[in-house]
């Protein structure tokens, strides 16, 4: 395979990573040699923060794909599309995107899945914007299938994502061997790639559904999920360490503003005791959302906030973007360009459903055809990458 070109804002931090590497780091309870490295120390967590531009970015999907799966199968891969929209994204100055992934992509084809990781990987590089790769997600449709991915339900909000894994085989023990394979095979494939910011192991673990697959509507979500996820989410990342990967890890908390660490869910101690950096979730205002980085202040690593932005919620660039490059906290919006995934939807579109466009788009920045849903966002935007250091 060719040797990837490498922007000059990334070969700084593959330096860093290098010298770091025999470091020394404080061991996490429960971890032995033979699982690779240890939990990184708040003095190498900061380090490797610093040694990058401020990530500010979104949450990209592209705008032909409905989900993980048509965003990654072969016949649906889209490097077309992927390098235009990137190429708005590097105009509005974005230095990092969030990218998940799914474990039957692995199983289906892992080389052919690895060689696509690596084209995006390329067409990111070439505009300047590295990635943090999703590798589980519990939210959404709980009954993932490879293939041809359903249509869109008409003003629904992301009415076609699916989980991974999904509730068969997360509830089945006899694959659990596979999603080990997954998380070491893909890992290990990028472990020293610069071009991979970080590893967000597992997108909102003790997520249930409830507005969507949950209680509240089609009852799909298999009993004991969140019991059974909390017990991977704890192997997955003694398996992720185990691949040694140069990059930090990462699973982000999302619902609370954690203000009392004596009164945090198992699964959030979890996510904030095994983190390498702290990543987090706010689609509140200002007001709320300022709390949530106050209290996780606590812990000494770097923040990054890998959702947020739902305005009809009062989370908008402005003030919500400003205050996070403020506070030097990295930040991800939901959504990019509003196309398969019905992302300009609000989440009660579940219960009703829209028939045209909503009076506020809930995510996304772009119409497909690159024209800014609201250009004094564009502007704002812009002004804040620009002032970056």
């Amino acid at each position: 395979m060719s040797t990837p070109h490498l922007s000059p804002k990334l070969l700084f931090p593959f330096a860093l990573a290098l010298t770091l590497a025999s470091s020394s780091a404080s061991p996490t309870h429960g971890q032995d040699q033979d699982q690779g490295r240890e939990r990184w120390t708040p003095e190498r967590a900061n380090a490797w923060y610093d040694s990058l531009p401020w990530l500010v970015g979104c949450n990209y999907n592209p705008s032909t794909a409905i989900n993980q799966l048509e965003m990654w199968q072969a016949d649906t891969f889209d490097p077309e599309t992927i390098d235009r929209e990137l190429g708005w994204a590097e105009d509005l100055g974005f230095t990092s995107i969030r990218v998940y992934l799914h474990h039957l992509l692995w199983e289906q084809d892992a080389d052919g899945f690895v060689d696509r990781m690596d084209r995006f990987l390329a067409i990111a590089d070439r505009h300047d914007i590295g990635v943090m790769f999703v590798l589980f997600d519990s939210v959404w449709d709980p009954h993932p299938k490879l293939g041809p991915q359903r249509d869109p339900e008409p003003g629904v909000h992301n009415s076609g994502w699916v989980q991974s894994p999904g509730a068969d085989d997360l509830m089945n023990p006899d694959r659990e061997e596979l999603l080990k394979a997954y998380t070491v095979g893909v890992i290990s494939r990028f472990k020293d790639d610069p071009r991979v910011h970080a590893w967000d192991l597992w997108n909102e673990p003790d997520n249930t559904n409830d507005n969507s697959y949950g209680r509240n509507k089609l009852d799909r979500e298999p009993e004991g999920k969140r019991e059974r996820t909390l017990e991977l989410l704890e192997r997955c990342f003694s398996w992720a360490r185990s691949a040694n990967p140069s990059q930090p890890l990462t699973s982000g908390v999302w619902i609370g503003q954690w203000s009392d660490p004596d009164r945090l869910s198992p699964t959030e101690r979890v996510q904030l005791e095994q983190s390498d950096i702290i990543t987090f979730h706010s689609y509140d205002p200002l007001d709320r959302a300022s709390r949530c980085v106050e209290n996780l202040r606590r812990y000494g690593r770097p923040l990054l906030c890998t959702e947020f932005m739902a305005r009809p919620n009062g989370s908008t660039f402005d003030p919500i973007l400003g205050y996070f490059k403020a506070q030097h906290v990295g930040a991800y919006c939901w959504g990019f360009v509003a196309g398969r995934s019905n992302t300009i939807y609000p989440w009660d579109s579940w219960q009703n459903p829209y028939d045209s466009e909503p009076p506020v788009w809930f995510h996304d920045i772009f119409r497909l055809d690159g024209t800014p849903y609201r250009p004094e966002e564009v502007s704002f935007i812009k002004r804040l990458t620009e002032q970056a250091d």
